[in-house]
């Protein structure tokens, strides 16, 4: 596929019109503010479901069971002991543009890990298919894995993706720095860019996103730097994608907005409206169905 030359923009200083149906304008808003949950701690009530960041315990990684088994789990848990879901209680935002990012699939692996949205305290697990253990056909090139506390809502059509509904999953990542994350590391990410990739005609966003740790960070501010500092990355990831079920005899995946990656503020964008997503679910304004909240 040839290299990209269009992106989608949104001005940083502009009205976003909302790309969901029945949504009316969305003003940008100029931070994210959340916390963990911690049992009776309660969000303040706010449009974006907002509280101060200030519960932050240290999370340990408790692995259960052997890798590429079905049984194997990778928890997550406070000082304490006491268990911790990665996508309802890791806080999303921790201001000035960086967020919250759990790797789920190291780069240059191919076990399908993901995190158990069906289970309680949602820990990681190798993803199945007809009972066998699923991996992909070829090693991801980054490192993978989700945004917590966002949520593709399954019943809400994308006016701007072909009407595409979301997922049922949190947002996932794609992590381009040039370490390589650890299953369950949770790591602060800027993002730069944002996929609109329909899987079997469902919306499921990818988040072109790069660690604060990562050397060239502070030379990536947005999708041009990309560019211009890993230059074919984003091309090589949209190839990616789009290419990896066909081995398995399924069709090519494809993508929305003019098949072109959208900018920063397009990105931010995505993550605040799955935030508001997430936030309805959790406060059990929308049927979870067989999610688990805890």
């Amino acid at each position: 596929m040839a290299a990209a030359s269009a992106t989608v923009r949104v001005s940083a200083n502009n009205t976003i019109t909302a790309s969901l149906i029945s949504k009316g304008p969305l003003q940008k808003p100029s931070i994210f503010n959340l916390c963990f949950r911690n049992g009776a701690a309660a969000a303040q009530r706010s449009r974006l479901f907002s509280c101060s960041a200030i519960y932050n315990p240290q999370i340990q990684i408790k692995q259960h069971g052997q890798p590429e088994t079905l049984d194997y789990r990778v928890f997550f848990a406070e000082d304490s002991g006491k268990k911790v879901s990665p996508w309802h209680d890791i806080p999303l935002n921790l201001g000035d543009g960086v967020f919250n990012f759990i790797a789920e699939i190291p780069k240059e692996s191919s076990a399908k890990m993901e995190v158990a949205t069906d289970e309680q305290y949602t820990p990681i697990k190798q993803d199945t298919k007809k009972g066998k253990l699923r991996y992909y056909p070829y090693n991801i090139n980054w490192n993978y894995g989700l945004l917590p506390q966002t949520w593709e809502d399954p019943s809400l059509a994308n006016a701007e993706v072909e009407g595409a509904f979301g997922d049922n999953d949190p947002v996932d990542v794609v992590e381009i720095g040039e370490s390589r994350a650890k299953m369950g590391q949770v790591l602060k990410v800027k993002p730069l860019a944002a996929l609109a990739m329909i899987d079997e005609g469902e919306l499921d966003w990818k988040i072109v996103a790069i660690s604060l740790d990562d050397p060239r960070a502070s030379l990536v501010n947005d999708i041009d730097d990309v560019e211009k500092h890993f230059p074919g990355t984003l091309t090589a990831i949209m190839d990616w994608f789009r290419d990896y079920k066909i081995p398995d005899g399924k069709p090519a995946n494809k993508f929305g907005l003019g098949n072109n990656p959208a900018n920063k503020d397009y990105a931010l964008k995505v993550i605040m409206e799955t935030n508001e997503s997430w936030a309805k679910l959790v406060k059990r304004s929308i049927p979870a169905g067989d999610l688990s909240l805890v």
